[in-house]
């Protein structure tokens, strides 16, 4: 376990802003794309699920925040390569991230969900072989439909664009975040595409099929460089903290998520971190059942 944050006798001491390892002194410098309902920017403000968490992560942290806007692959790289402080919105942790980059405590789980043109069904994974399937180019599906049968798999620069071949028929299944999803339904319904929650695949295809793990449950994370141990440990304290007093559960619903299905882990994400990039005693956050 990384020892940041950690006094005599083992106490935590929280870091003062000055202490947290930003680039500039006082001030977060977060990279996001545009991708509601999680983040944006409207009239020079950042708005969005993700967005929300995190200011009231930085004002409990005394940070003011100073937002560039970017496309995923330029979020990742601008952390890896540390010239921003943090990137949000919908990350999922995976193994490969965390080795480069700092991943905190899951701001709230993602459970899987798919963007199905007009009414047909796929309620698992053997029925979406030999089908047409996209998501967006650097998102951990793109490994799971690879893997599919004889499906044929796209990647496209954005959200966007799924949903464009979506609704043009060149698309049977668009995997996306699930609140994205559901916003976008509403924003269309032009586009006339359904929500379908898949049934996550047994443990025998994901050993036969290992990337067959991101059509299961994932956790977000807030990404931090490697050179910002502190200010990852500050973050996800308050995050725990918002799990705890309710207020993760009113931003969840705000932004039309249900808190039991994006606030509770399941029973398989603790085993991926421990002894990863968390103690080996480590427990996901998760509201009271």
């Amino acid at each position: 376990m990384l020892g940041f944050g950690m006094g005599l006798l083992g106490v935590f001491q929280p870091a003062s802003a000055e202490d947290l390892e930003t680039l500039k002194p006082g001030v977060l410098q977060v990279t996001i794309q545009p991708y509601m309902p999680y983040t944006a920017m409207k009239d020079d403000r950042l708005v969005g699920l993700d967005s929300d968490i995190l200011a009231a992560v930085a004002d409990k942290l005394g940070l003011k925040m100073e937002v560039n806007v970017t496309d995923f692959p330029g979020m990742l790289a601008s952390v890896q390569s540390r010239r921003a402080d943090i990137t949000i919105g919908g990350i999922a942790w995976s193994d490969a991230r965390q080795k480069v980059g700092l991943f905190t405590d899951p701001p709230y789980y993602s459970p899987p969900a798919m963007a199905v043109a007009g009414s047909d069904k796929y309620p698992d994974v053997k029925s979406l072989e030999g089908k047409d399937l996209g998501t967006v180019t650097g998102y951990v599906w793109a490994k799971s439909i690879a893997q599919v049968p004889n499906a044929t798999p796209h990647t496209y620069p954005s959200a966007d664009s799924v949903f464009q071949d979506l609704a043009s028929g060149r698309l049977n299944v668009g995997f996306l975040d699930p609140l994205l999803i559901v916003y976008q339904q509403k924003q269309r319904p032009d586009m006339k595409f359904s929500v379908e929650y898949l049934t996550p695949p047994t443990a025998e295809e994901v050993k036969a099929h290992p990337d067959y793990q991101y059509f299961q449950s994932y956790m977000t994370g807030f990404y931090l460089p490697k050179e910002a141990p502190k200010l990852a440990k500050a973050v996800s304290d308050q995050i725990d903290a918002m799990y705890k007093d309710g207020s993760l559960s009113a931003l969840i619903t705000k932004w039309g998520g249900d808190p039991k299905q994006f606030l509770v882990p399941s029973p398989e994400m603790a085993a991926q971190r421990r002894g990863v990039d968390r103690p080996a005693d480590w427990s996901p956050p998760s509201i009271a059942p």
